[in-house]
């Protein structure tokens, strides 16, 4: 299973159309080789690189969508996707752009195929998210962003 931009790379930078220094909207994502026997698509958008000052876990959680369609072949630039849209850490529901306050950060664009429909509600928590998700997961993959603010 793989995730892709058609407007960054594994490892380079997202465009500032797509962070809070632009139009702060989401990228498009295109998702391949889904594996037979998946029932939903999971995606988790985080940064780990957060200062402990700002968060003590250092994350901060941008994008989570559950029971995405099986067959969905990724996500359409400025789009809502089909499936439930978690709380941001900024507690807005949807997409949250790259935002980083002192320097260069990671972002983790996180591709889950699961065995079955989470039964949550849109106002999970990640962490319950991840519970729900535990001992589902049939693949993984990830395609990881980077951007540094303009100053």
């Amino acid at each position: 299973m793989r995730i892709i931009s058609s407007v960054f790379k594994n490892n380079q930078s997202i465009p500032s159309k797509y962070t809070c220094d632009g139009d702060n909207i989401n990228p498009p994502l295109e998702f391949q080789e889904v594996p037979e026997g998946t029932k939903s698509l999971l995606l988790i958008m985080e940064d780990p690189d957060v200062p402990k000052n700002i968060r003590e876990d250092g994350m901060w959680n941008h994008w989570l969508i559950w029971n995405i369609p099986s067959d969905s072949k990724g996500i359409v630039e400025n789009s809502i996707p089909n499936g439930v849209i978690g709380f941001n850490t900024n507690g807005k529901q949807g997409y949250g752009g790259p935002c980083p306050p002192d320097k260069e950060h990671r972002y983790f664009f996180k591709l889950y195929a699961l065995d079955i429909l989470l039964d949550i509600q849109n106002d999970s928590s990640k962490e319950e998210l991840l519970s729900a998700m535990e001992n589902h997961i049939i693949d993984q993959t990830k395609l990881i962003g980077l951007y540094n603010r303009i100053k």
